[in-house]
């Protein structure tokens, strides 16, 4: 694989638009916080003022977890007055749910938005078929649909998510806040240098901001390019402020929740101790001074705060491609950088010490293959004129499977992006190893704009028909998707 440069700095095709004032709702957030600031150090950055709020936390017991998730537009607060937004429980996002190897999760997922929706448990190494992470059922406005789902004995520790997969709204309803983390733990947390770190979900998304219905309508030319919204949110508060103490370790756990907006995230005057991808656990943490996450993506970091101060965590330019490239003209990439979160550290003395090891390196071992497979991500000519999104040429169509393969078989995918655009591709139920940087496992991988990526995946275990797809979701919902069957 080849490095695509995140510093192709063209202008974008919308302006990053202000921050918004956070008034009563940033009260209100700083309250409920457990985040607390006895010293005032020398900041180095301006604090963002509203406190750290994680989601509300399910767990597990006696190996069951059961709940309803209510997906249904809701008027949240912010600043003075409130925004529209889709909601689980009336939450945006919705909870995190806690779970353990060999634990049974059942959702009634009950629909009260305009349009048919459905569940995703992404990147869950779980049955695709019946009432599990069926993505071809369709829960109409109205209706309950019960999902029930068997996390494998041996399923992978790691950070996993939720969100709607009725084909051709699943941008809109993520953009508008339709997402949860899913958090499987095993004995790698307990680690003692893990199990003793002050942990944090982080969700990040971009909405679109406005006070009803009419912010989700979007242009035929944001589609094409991939929505994205008016600012960024973490667990949805704009900037927040995390409370950190030198000495104490933090780890954090993000979800790339937005539709279409990269992160490449860096902490000022702090490197990012990467410790797990997608797909769970990296054999040691492994050092970053600036990590990217495309949408879809997950990334589990370790930060030893060294000394007292506030830091940004900032989103750095990246430029993602666009239609203008093919024209010689710009791509998406932000007009400037944007503080999505300041930390600021408050005592004194020696920093944290970090985990030697994780996981056993063999669990990285690549499997050799068995079948070769090129997947070519690109563009045609659609009805009407218009330009859409194809993978091998073919636009999606649910009744049509694009790919067969026998349980036990290994393949190796080469995956060509032909476009002028990233792409992440993302697999259902199995993951994917990186021939070129075989560090962890992935369930979604950039493929930059003319490049192309290499992975291996064992189709072990798990049979039944799902997809694979671009997780830019207004381009999977455009057609860039593709039907994958294992039989048994």
């Amino acid at each position: 694989m080849t490095s695509s440069s995140p510093d192709r700095l063209i202008p974008s095709r919308r302006h990053f638009l202000a921050l918004l004032g956070v008034g009563g709702a940033t009260t209100l957030l700083a309250a409920c916080s457990t985040d607390t600031t006895t010293s005032t150090p020398t900041p180095t950055v301006d604090p963002g003022g509203a406190g750290f709020v994680q989601p509300e936390v399910l767990r597990s017991s006696g190996g069951r977890l059961e709940l309803t998730l209510r997906a249904a537009p809701t008027d949240l607060p912010w600043g003075d007055g409130t925004r529209y937004a889709f909601t689980y429980n009336g939450s945006s996002p919705g909870p995190t749910l806690h779970l353990r190897p060999g634990d049974q999760l059942t959702i009634h997922l009950e629909n009260a938005l305009d349009a048919d929706t459905n569940l995703h448990t992404h990147g869950l190494r779980v049955s695709p078929s019946g009432n599990a992470d069926n993505i071809f059922l369709r829960v109409a406005p109205g209706e309950t649909q019960t999902y029930v789902y068997d996390i494998p004995d041996n399923h992978p520790s790691g950070l996993f998510w939720y969100h709607p997969h009725s084909h051709g709204t699943v941008a809109e309803q993520v953009a508008a806040g339709l997402a949860g983390a899913i958090v499987v733990t095993d004995a790698i947390d307990d680690i003692a240098e893990i199990a003793t770190s002050n942990e944090r979900v982080w969700i990040l998304s971009d909405p679109p901001i406005g006070t009803d219905a009419s912010i989700l309508a979007t242009t035929r030319g944001d589609r094409m390019s991939g929505r994205q919204g008016d600012t960024i949110l973490v667990n949805g508060v704009e900037r927040p402020d995390v409370d950190a103490v030198v000495g104490e370790l933090e780890r954090w756990r993000f979800v790339n929740a937005s539709s279409s907006r990269y992160y490449r995230l860096a902490l000022d005057d702090h490197p990012l101790q990467m410790i797990a991808s997608d797909g769970g656990r990296f054999a040691a943490p492994v050092k970053k001074d600036e990590l990217l996450l495309a949408p879809g993506e997950r990334a589990e970091l370790l930060v030893a705060p060294a000394t007292a101060g506030s830091f940004a965590l900032r989103a750095l330019r990246y430029d993602r491609g666009g239609m203008g490239a093919m024209m010689g003209g710009g791509g998406n990439v932000e007009p400037e950088e944007v503080v999505v979160a300041t930390m600021t550290v408050r005592g004194d003395g020696a920093g944290a010490g970090l985990p030697t090891a994780l996981l056993d390196a063999g669990e990285l071992v690549l499997p050799e293959p068995s079948a070769t497979r090129v997947l070519e991500l690109g563009m045609g000519m659609a009805g009407g004129g218009g330009m859409s999104f194809t993978i091998d040429g073919k636009i999606f169509d649910g009744d049509r499977t694009d790919i067969t393969i026998e349980a036990g078989t290994v393949e190796e995918w080469e995956i060509r992006n032909t476009s002028p655009m990233d792409h992440p591709l993302h697999l259902h139920v199995w993951a994917m190893l990186p021939v070129d940087d075989p560090v962890g496992w992935k369930d979604t991988i950039n493929v930059p704009a003319r490049e192309s990526v290499r992975v291996r995946i064992a189709f072990t275990e798990i049979t039944g028909r799902t997809v694979y797809h671009c997780h830019i979701l207004d381009h999977e919902d455009m057609g860039m998707m593709g039907v994958i069957e294992v039989n048994g």
